[in-house]
């Protein structure tokens, strides 16, 4: 055990840990700031896990160097770094009618760990820069990603909460026609029980609009209309 403590470089390792712990602190720190639902200790925990892993499959099995029928792969353990990842990934997926939410979070969570598994491979210049294209994607494609949206002809989705029996469904509609939307589809979901007094009811409706201006002035729109009670527009970026 004493032998196993001095060597050097032992204490080598934790340069590389180091700069796991740096870099993936500044990716986690990013997704706390938005308020995402894995922030800043989970992508600091993952990218400072990951480059262990790899720090152990590449100098962990030294003492079975030339022992006979042995041999050792450190590609392996990386391997099942990525899989693994994919389970915590999994976990933060999560879908809602026909709206997908967590996709992002869970992919910078997957960059996290790849961060992590460059320290740990000693590949400093790379998890540097995929921390640096970790803040290019998530913050800088953002305007890309709306003037994309803007452009588009897809039908794109506005879930409204109101009110039902007050005559607010046909106000949305004739707001969202004004303002040069189409209605390609429409769902509405009854949340209280149809004998409840009118009024007291409560509807949720997810119109599909195609159009190309921008749902945020119509959401705004929306939300002070009387009777309506929440407006959301699902989204992908979580």
């Amino acid at each position: 055990m004493e032998q196993f403590l001095s060597y050097p470089q032992q204490w080598s390792l934790l340069a590389p840990l180091g700069l796991a712990l740096v870099l993936c602190t500044l990716i986690g720190l990013e997704r706390e700031q938005a308020a995402k639902s894995a922030g800043l200790r989970t992508h600091t925990l993952v990218g400072v896990g990951s480059a262990a892993f790899m720090l152990i499959s590449k100098y962990g099995f030294d003492d079975l160097l030339g022992t006979e029928h042995v041999a050792l792969d450190p590609s392996r353990v990386a391997a099942q770094i990525v899989s693994g990842i994919g389970f915590i990934g999994g976990g933060l997926i999560f879908v809602r009618r026909d709206a997908v939410r967590g996709l992002t979070t869970a992919a910078t969570v997957w960059a996290a760990a790849a961060v992590g598994t460059a320290c740990g491979a000693g590949l400093p210049v790379l998890a540097v820069a995929g921390t640096a294209v970790h803040y290019l994607v998530t913050r800088g494609y953002r305007p890309l990603a709306r003037l994309v949206t803007h452009s588009s002809t897809v039908p794109r989705d506005v879930t409204i909460s109101y009110s039902d029996g007050r005559g607010v469904l046909r106000a949305v509609l004739t707001a969202c026609t004004e303002r040069g939307f189409a209605v390609a589809g429409m769902h509405v979901d009854r949340e209280d029980g149809p004998d409840d007094p009118v009024g007291s009811r409560t509807a949720s409706v997810t119109l599909s609009l195609t159009g190309r201006g921008a749902l945020e002035s119509l959401t705004g729109e929306l939300s002070e209309l009387p009777g309506v009670l929440a407006v959301g527009v699902p989204t992908e970026e979580d």
